[in-house]
């Protein structure tokens, strides 16, 4: 398979990330990983249910009294549009219009780093009330369990990064568009754990 030959709109295969060998291998080999991903969430939030609200005698500190939703949602809304942009990111991809791909990528990248802002916010606040990581064994669950999902946020925003600046040039190949596609995988995989994290953290801790 030459990676090197140039393609047209015409020519360009209907998925070019599993054309290849290679991008096929790459494709398994990342739905393996993501299953490790999987149960590394799945065991967080197991914790996170066993230790909610649980500290020390005298502890002040609650679910229904201490997240506040409405930076939630708003975190929860810039996460599930950057799936969405990434979603048109890859049909530009498949439509071999590299421009466009890269731009919806750049408006992902934005919407990503805009939530981790918030994120980051959000734990400052916290920390400020005196609900940091070692004051309770709740805490210390909730920190892990979020902060967790913000350390995969920050390594798929590198990625991407990368995947823009490394090809900006270079254009469309074979080769590429594998790394396009699992890296728009992943970013999906991270807005499904944040789904959850919303739910199960936030919402069942406030309204439940």
């Amino acid at each position: 398979m030459d990676f090197n030959k140039k393609y047209t709109p015409q020519t360009w295969p209907d998925h070019p990330e599993q054309v290849t060998l290679e991008g096929k291998n790459k494709f398994l080999g990342f739905w393996l990983f993501l299953g490790g991903e999987t149960v590394l969430f799945a065991s967080l939030f197991a914790t996170y249910l066993a230790l909610k609200n649980k500290g020390p005698s005298g502890m002040t500190f609650s679910t229904d009294t201490l997240f506040e939703l409405p930076l939630v949602f708003v975190m929860t809304m810039l996460l599930l549009t950057s799936s969405l942009t990434s979603v048109y990111a890859m049909y530009h991809m498949k439509n071999h219009n590299f421009r466009g791909m890269q731009t919806w990528l750049a408006i992902t990248v934005l919407l990503g780093l805009a939530f981790l802002c918030l994120e980051i916010y959000e734990f400052n606040h916290y920390v400020h009330l005196g609900f940091t990581y070692g004051q309770s064994a709740f805490s210390s669950s909730f920190f892990t369990l979020v902060g967790t999902h913000g350390l995969h946020v920050v390594i798929g925003l590198g990625w991407i990064i990368l995947l823009m600046l490394r090809n900006a040039k270079r254009g469309f190949s074979l080769y590429n568009a594998p790394k396009y596609y699992t890296a728009s995988l992943y970013w999906h995989f991270i807005d499904v754990v944040w789904v959850f994290i919303f739910t199960v953290v936030y919402l069942m801790g406030v309204v439940g």
